[in-house]
């Protein structure tokens, strides 16, 4: 399956794709620099306690494991320990009706703060450092947490066959409103169909639907 997705011709768009990812990115920390600010100081005059950067572990190409950076939108947890704990059980990979973010209601969790920069994905920005580290790239399958993609299957694995990116294909046609089952075709559909011109067809969309708030939790 790999040598057919990863083709010579994809190998080389591959090996351009992350001196632009390399280079946008830059571009964008340093563009974006006042937003980095004013969000980093909103959080932290609205909790001064907790940090204002979230980091967690995700899983990246070839299912290797990294630190993925966000602003944080989320108070404490109350549960012992401190953290949410993930726990799943599946025998025959993600099953396809599995849901990760619940879309009824706004989690007590995030705060008011946390509930607009997730609305219009301003959370996201900080993970451009991880797209300047090489851990993602600026377009790919968004990086899912270990104790899911632990439980893939081989047919749900394609996502690993490319670095996850700050957006994706599944994003822009539905971001959180969507099954895994639905994410997993979009997926795939990006992994096999990889190019520029559909890596900027994701870019104008994700673009769209940054100003209108769109599909957000």
């Amino acid at each position: 399956m790999e040598q057919k997705v990863l083709s010579v011709s994809k190998y080389e768009y591959k090996r351009v794709k992350r001196a632009v990812d390399f280079i946008l990115a830059l571009i964008g920390i340093v563009l974006l620099s006042p937003i980095f600010l004013v969000v980093a100081l909103v959080i932290k005059l609205d909790s001064p306690k907790e940090k204002v950067i979230f980091i967690q572990t995700r899983t990246g190409l070839q299912n290797r494991p990294f630190q993925i950076f966000k602003f944080r939108s989320m108070r404490k947890s109350n549960q012992p320990g401190g953290a949410r704990k993930h726990v799943y059980d599946w025998a025959n990979g993600v099953p396809d009706d599995f849901v990760f973010k619940s879309s009824i209601g706004r989690d007590p969790q995030v705060s008011a703060v946390g509930a607009f920069i997730r609305k219009f994905s301003l959370d996201e920005l900080p993970q451009l450092f991880n797209v300047v580290r090489g851990d993602m790239s600026l377009v790919g399958p968004r990086p899912e947490i270990p104790a899911i993609t632990d439980w893939y299957s081989n047919a749900q694995q394609i996502r690993l066959l490319v670095k996850p990116g700050l957006t994706g294909w599944a994003q822009v046609n539905g971001r959180s409103n969507m099954n895994h089952g639905q994410k997993m075709v979009y997926d795939s559909e990006y992994v096999q169909n990889m190019s520029w011109k559909l890596d900027c067809k994701i870019i104008v969309m994700t673009v769209k639907q940054i100003i209108l708030g769109k599909d957000a939790v």
